[in-house]
């Protein structure tokens, strides 16, 4: 699947492998760089999944690490070489962040995602007139902004076209669904794309009503990518957003908590589409 061949997801298993047998081996990374008299910021870009790794300095690591295993040194040697090249998203590099990318590699990997977002829709829900609307006052040129929304439209066909792809609960604030973007036509078919994606057998959506009041979090946009193989990873948006530190579990705990209060007394099925109708219907006489 196109999923399983992006070279950020091949970067992330080696990141993963590579810093499980330096840990098995007992090797500290300064360990590990005085034995190959590599430089330590080699080798902390390697285990931080960040840059590609050639297949030659690949071997070397496993050498150091008494990693023997033909079986396991071969799916590590074709992960090494499909670590290189291009993203999926790289024909829009002039408009993702660098933390953004790093985001889009993990999230490319996570098997679940916890989503809230309490100001707009997600960008996994928008319709391209939506996110059109949204953009455009923040872009400096309509190119910039159709850049942007290509984007946020490719990677919803990567998530939800096909069988493959991790399960996505979404919960939605109603001043998300309440604000008008691109005035009553726009948010009439947004609405209703949101009721379709609804039937998708992956994606769980939910809505937070005014009624609920305020919870820790209901002020920011967060995800929860949850993997396997690996701890959560949280990531913010907004200004002064971006990925967790790893070493901050707590703080990732915290938000994953933060979305099953949340869950608990968000609108789901027939009460939230009853909702989201309402406020459709709202829009006709505007």
């Amino acid at each position: 699947m196109a999923r399983d061949i992006d070279p950020s997801l091949n970067r992330r298993r080696l990141r993963i492998e590579l810093r499980k047998a330096r840990e098995q081996a007992g090797l500290t990374q300064r360990d590990a760089v005085n034995g190959l008299e590599w430089s330590l910021s080699k080798l902390l870009r390697i285990e931080a999944g960040t840059v590609g790794l050639g297949v030659t300095d690949l071997r070397a690591l496993l050498q150091l690490y008494d990693v023997t295993d033909a079986d396991h040194v071969k799916d590590l040697e074709d992960a090494a070489r499909g670590s290189k090249g291009q993203s999926w998203w790289a024909p829009y590099s002039d408009v993702v962040s660098v933390q953004y990318a790093q985001y889009l590699g993990y999230e490319g990997a996570a098997n679940t995602i916890l989503m809230y977002n309490p100001i707009v829709l997600p960008g996994l829900l928008q319709t391209e007139d939506y996110a059109t609307a949204l953009l455009t006052p923040g872009t400096t040129s309509e190119s910039r902004t159709r850049q942007q929304v290509e984007l946020r439209i490719s990677r919803q066909e990567r998530f939800f076209d096909g069988e493959d792809g991790p399960l996505v609960n979404i919960v939605l604030d109603e001043a998300a669904v309440r604000r008008q973007i691109g005035g009553p036509a726009v948010m009439r078919r947004q609405l209703e794309h949101i009721k379709t994606m609804a039937e998708h057998p992956r994606v769980t959506i939910q809505l937070l009503p005014f009624s609920a009041g305020a919870h820790y979090g209901t002020l920011t946009s967060f995800i929860v990518l949850g993997f396997k193989d690996d701890d959560d990873l949280l990531f913010r948006e907004g200004p002064g957003g971006g990925l967790s530190n790893r070493d901050d579990l707590g703080l990732t705990a915290r938000y994953r908590e933060c979305f099953e209060d949340i869950s608990t007394i968000a609108y789901q099925g027939d009460r939230m589409i009853e909702l989201i109708d309402t406020v459709k219907e709202s829009l006709v006489n505007i």
